[in-house]
């Protein structure tokens, strides 16, 4: 399946488990807080573990995800209640609606095509207010980190909340030109084996900058690392945040 740990309801809870708050969740939580109690989107959110977070930070938030699974799984969580659920993508967003837009855990890779990737961002800089902010997290294509993604190397144990381990890796299958093929293999304890599948895109800075530019945003800075280090070092990231002009 593609992209089965949003969308197999089987796979839903082991994402989430492989998946808790970590310091990525600290670093958006605490740029959004520079907008006080703002209107913040959050677009792939997934299920829900950072979107919540921004609602009990006292942020007006409102959730927007593709994956119906992912959404029944945030909507069940402590403190959904607060949040904004809608399931769709950008095209969806209202019109100058929001001061802060957030695509986190790499969700900006998922729009592998420059033109997906372009009516994204007209469909951000369209719900923003005039000097909204948009935020977001890329990986740095020169860290290559697809390299690590084999199955050796990416072979982990995952802990459900009932005791339940699940066994995962991944493997790619091909990189070119920027984007790059793999699956993540899951296996039960029933022997009953999972996969899901996915193409994430690597945009250098300079991409990033251009196509940012062309939707009328003005970037303010891209941090390499979730302590705000310059690009090139740091974690291998691009930590990116953008002004609607």
């Amino acid at each position: 399946m593609r992209h089965g740990e949003y969308r197999d309801p089987r796979l839903v809870p082991v994402y989430d488990a492989e998946c808790p708050w970590s310091r990525d969740d600290d670093w958006f939580l605490a740029v959004v807080d520079e907008t006080p109690a703002a209107r913040v989107v959050d677009l792939g959110c997934g299920t829900g573990r950072l979107t919540i977070g921004l609602a009990t930070a006292g942020h007006t938030v409102t959730g927007v995800d593709p994956a119906t699974a992912s959404l029944a799984a945030a909507r069940a969580k402590p403190g959904a209640g607060r949040v904004t659920w809608i399931e769709g993508t950008s095209a969806v967003l209202p019109d100058r609606s929001f001061d802060v837009a957030v695509l986190t855990s790499h969700v900006a890779q998922f729009f592998v095509a420059d033109a997906e990737w372009a009516r994204t961002l007209a469909d951000l800089a369209r719900a923003l207010v005039p000097g909204g902010r948009l935020v977001f997290d890329s990986r740095d294509p020169a860290d290559r980190r697809w390299e690590r993604w084999n199955p050796v190397d990416s072979r982990r144990r995952i802990t459900l909340p009932d005791g339940e381990v699940v066994r995962a890796w991944t493997e790619v299958h091909r990189v070119l030109d920027g984007r790059v093929d793999f699956t993540h293999h899951y296996l039960f304890p029933d022997g009953e084996e999972l996969l899901s599948s996915a193409t994430l895109r690597f945009r250098t800075e300079e991409e990033l900058r251009g196509s940012l530019r062309a939707a009328g945003f003005a970037v303010e800075r891209i941090h390499g690392g979730w302590g705000g280090e310059p690009t090139g070092r740091g974690d291998g990231e691009f930590l990116v945040l953008a002004r609607r002009d």
